[in-house]
C-alpha cells in the first residue's frame, strides 16, 4: 500500500510542477503582450506628436529585455 501512495504522491507533485510551469508560461505571454501593446501606444503617441521618443525607447528596452528573459513566443501565438 505504501507504494501505491509514494507512487500516487509522486504523480500529483509532477502535476503540480507541471501546472505551475503552464501558468509561469501564460503569465510571461500575457506580460509580453501587454509590453508589446505599450510599445504599439508610445509609438502611436510619438508619431501623433503627442508622445516622445524616450517613452517609445523606453517600451523597446522594456520589450527587449522580456524577450531576452522569457523568449519572443509571445510574438507567434
Amino acid at each position: 500500500m505504501a507504494g501505491f501512495l509514494d507512487r500516487a504522491k509522486e504523480q500529483a507533485q509532477r502535476g503540480l510542477t507541471q501546472g505551475k510551469q503552464k501558468l509561469d508560461d501564460v503569465q510571461a505571454q500575457r506580460a509580453g503582450g501587454d509590453l508589446l501593446k505599450k510599445l504599439g501606444t508610445a509609438y502611436y503617441e510619438e508619431r501623433k506628436g503627442t508622445g516622445s521618443p524616450d517613452a517609445t525607447q523606453r517600451a523597446l528596452q522594456a520589450l527587449e529585455a522580456h524577450i531576452a528573459a522569457n523568449g519572443d513566443a509571445f510574438l507567434h501565438g
